[in-house]
């Protein structure tokens, strides 16, 4: 028994120093990662996601005159799917025609009322204005006969001329009080007949104008093109069951692929970076092997909240300089908006910087390694400009080297120390 106990001790023993030497020579066989010190063009960049449009597209819009027709909105029924190929004048879209058919009916029993109005007055009048007239002819005939009179009288007592003669004064008086009276009633005719005619006439219009509008309902492409949904404010797309109004009545629209952009939006952290005709490099989620040129031609003044997003973003559009059949709008892309770019300049990547309060160094060297001050300028995502303390391939240690703490700093003669 004592002699097995020695023997498990002895190999518990050699057990440990083998994994101590397999650890150790593992270590030892571990290769720092190096990168060189790269002279060239550095770049600093905006990263953002976008969605293709076109620059210049031609609406495919609704009825114009909705407000005329007392119409506030209209609600898509049918629409043809997006990405549909039409030529001019083919079929889009079906607007629903509930309200200004409802509408439609009101105007026609209106219209009916009115044509029944109009046809009573006519009557009415012809028939007041034949008494008025008779009335007239028989008051004419009573001036007549007290005229008669008054002449088959002149050898009559005086009292009996001057009875005549106010019997044919007031014949007169009376004749002519109904002529005036006649005119006056004849305008006041025309005056009731003229109202009636206006209202029918506009509500004749009216019926007639919404018979037109609704004709519009029936929507038709203006050219030849692709159909691409119309976007709300907040991103999503129009489509069956959405509503037009007579302030914006865009269907869809009918872009022209000759010129696309990216719509992208860029967070308050970084707009103040981006600017108008900077360059930038835009990819096709789709075909990421491919990249296109592009410059920046709007940036918003004020940001705006989109969905989903916490911080405040500002709308940027970018404008691609080639044209390819593979891009189609709503396509998404990631942009590349170079925002400064510092020509002839020395960089390393950015994991290669390290600090000791205010001072930068580096690890350098291949055999004996060496802690090196450098005086460091912009960086990007990636790298980071090197004023002084490398030269040009000179090899960073992008890892921290065993017992770096030991390992003395050597300074820049002009750091003054």
């Amino acid at each position: 028994m004592k002699y097995k106990k020695h023997v498990l001790i002895a190999t518990g023993i050699l057990v440990v120093a083998g994994l101590w030497y397999f650890l150790r020579e593992e270590a030892h066989m571990v290769e720092a990662i190096k990168a060189p010190v790269v002279r060239g063009n550095f770049e600093i960049s905006v990263y953002t996601s976008g969605e293709l449009e076109a620059k210049h597209s031609e609406n495919i819009q609704g009825p114009s005159r909705l407000r005329q027709v007392g119409v506030h909105s209209a609600q898509i029924a049918e629409l043809v799917p997006e990405g549909t190929v039409v030529k001019a004048g083919d079929w889009v879209a079906t607007l629903d025609r509930t309200d200004i058919s409802n509408r439609i009916l009101d105007r026609e029993t209106e219209l009916e009322r009115l044509e029944t109005t109009f046809i009573q007055a006519q009557l009415d009048t012809t028939m007041d204005l034949r008494n008025a007239r008779n009335e007239l002819v028989n008051l004419q005939f009573n001036y007549e006969e007290s005229r008669i009179t008054l002449e088959q009288s002149q050898y009559e007592p005086p009292a009996t001329i001057r009875q005549a003669e106010i019997t044919m004064d007031k014949a007169e008086r009376a004749y002519e009080q109904a002529l005036h009276n006649y005119e006056l009633r004849k305008q006041q005719a025309d005056a009731r007949m003229q109202e009636i005619t206006a209202q029918l006439n506009q509500v004749r219009r009216r019926y007639n104008d919404m018979l037109q509008v609704m004709d519009e309902f029936e929507i038709f492409a203006p050219m030849d093109g692709m159909v691409i949904y119309r976007r709300n404010w907040d991103g999503t797309r129009f489509g069956v069951g959405s509503q037009i109004n007579p302030w914006n009545n865009t269907v869809a629209t009918l872009p022209d692929f000759s010129v696309m952009m990216s719509r992208t939006y860029v967070n308050e952290v970084d707009i103040s970076k981006v600017q108008v005709n900077q360059p930038a490099v835009i990819v096709v989620d789709a075909f990421p092997e491919k990249s296109f040129k592009g410059f920046v031609t709007e940036v918003a003044n004020i940001g705006e909240q989109r969905p989903n997003q916490d911080a405040r973003v500002f709308e940027v559009k970018i404008q691609i300089n080639e044209s390819d059949t593979i891009m189609r709008p709503a396509m998404t892309t990631k942009n590349t908006i170079i925002t400064h770019v510092e020509e002839d300049v020395l960089y390393i990547p950015i994991e290669g910087i390290h600090a000791a309060d205010t001072l930068a160094y580096v690890f350098t060297g291949s055999g004996r390694v060496q802690r090196q001050q450098v005086i460091t300028g912009m960086r990007n995502d990636n790298e980071i400009v090197i004023r002084e303390g490398l030269g040009e391939g000179d090899m960073v240690h992008l890892t921290v080297p065993p017992n770096a703490d030991d390992i003395p700093l050597v300074r820049l003669q002009s750091d003054g120390n």
